[in-house]
């Protein structure tokens, strides 16, 4: 398995976004293959996962609320990432 980010932009709709981030977090706790996952300052969104291919990220994205709604979302990407060095390095799946 290997290391994957996604991120997510935000549209300006931060009510929608509010009323749909319960099941957005729900939906993430559901989800064994999220490493780390949080907003930004920057409205969006960095997530961390663990699978096979960005593809598998991109197919389980998905089914996340905030993007079934289409309405939060405004921009996506999945990159794979090869974790180095610092202080967290050990807690992530080495390539």
């Amino acid at each position: 398995m290997a290391v994957f980010v996604a991120t997510y932009s935000y549209t300006s709709d931060s009510e929608r976004r509010s009323a749909v981030r319960p099941a957005h977090r729900e939906w993430l706790r559901g989800q064994p293959s999220v490493l780390v996952s949080g907003p930004t300052d920057a409205d969006g969104a960095v997530l961390v996962f663990e699978a096979a291919s960005a593809a598998e990220v991109e197919q389980l994205l998905d089914h996340d609320p905030f993007v079934l709604d289409g309405e939060i979302v405004a921009e996506r990407r999945v990159v794979g990432w090869s974790v180095v060095t610092g202080r967290l390095a050990d807690a992530f799946p080495s390539a």
